[in-house]
């Protein structure tokens, strides 16, 4: 298994020079498994861009040892998915295995039975000839899920993975991302249920921009630190220019 820590070094992220996470430094180690939480609009879905090479830091490095943004498993908010685009199950699963067939590559049975298992995995059994758009929230992401099973990956960055999902799938799905985390693969994502951090994840990244704490997930999410990311988030300024570490702005 190819596992290498991702680390930032001072990076600042934003959108034509708006910062939207300032001055964050960390190690995400290899095996890890961390939630990256705080107020809504704190720059937690830009950071996973940034993980995933989407966008480029404005300022400092992130630096992903021997791995590419193109080996990460990457699971994306549903919201952000067209499902308008007509395809199958089958074929949005078998999307997870564009490494091993490439563009123009066909479909053998064995990574077909793979497809088939990984359905089988996620409760979907029997739905691979279904459109995507057909399919419930909760049923559609457990397609997303099957994906990343295809893909395999050692290290997986989930976006808002259990949002507008019903409590059952949920439960299945937070299962196999526990299997994932005792098969030692690193675990980046992003939730907004606090109760569901404290419980499965021992690693917290507290945003409100600016890093409000990151290590063990009961001292990041204390209550002081929780009060602290909500008055940051009060005082935001969303024309506010790139800075530098010593305050000064960069033009």
């Amino acid at each position: 298994m190819k596992q290498s820590a991702i680390c930032l070094r001072n990076v600042t992220l934003g959108y034509d020079r708006h910062p939207a996470v300032h001055h964050l430094s960390g190690t995400f180690e290899p095996g890890s498994m961390t939630a990256i939480v705080g107020p809504n609009g704190a720059g937690k879905s830009t950071l996973l861009k940034g993980l995933m090479g989407e966008i480029a830091p404005l300022e400092g490095e992130i630096d992903r040892g021997e791995l590419s943004p193109k080996t990460l498993g990457y699971l994306p908010q549903a919201a952000d998915v067209d499902r308008t685009f007509p395809l199958t199950v089958a074929d949005t699963i078998l999307l997870g295995a564009w490494k091993q067939i490439g563009a123009f590559g066909g479909v053998n049975k064995a990574l077909a039975q793979k497809a088939l298992d990984a359905l089988r995995t996620v409760g979907l059994e029997g739905t691979e000839a279904r459109p995507i758009g057909a399919l419930s929230a909760g049923q559609f992401q457990r397609v997303l899920f099957a994906r990343l099973l295809l893909q395999d990956a050692d290290t997986i960055i989930l976006d808002e993975p259990f949002t507008a999902i019903d409590a059952r799938t949920t439960r299945d799905l937070l299962q196999l991302v526990m299997r994932w985390h005792d098969e030692k693969r690193t675990i980046i994502a992003v939730l907004h249920d606090f109760d569901q951090v404290k419980a499965h994840f021992p690693r917290a990244l507290l945003l409100a921009r600016e890093p409000i704490a990151w290590g063990a997930t009961e001292e990041t999410m204390s209550s002081r630190n929780l009060l602290r990311a909500r008055a940051m988030a009060e005082a935001w300024d969303e024309e506010a220019e790139v800075c530098t570490r010593d305050g000064s702005m960069k033009q």
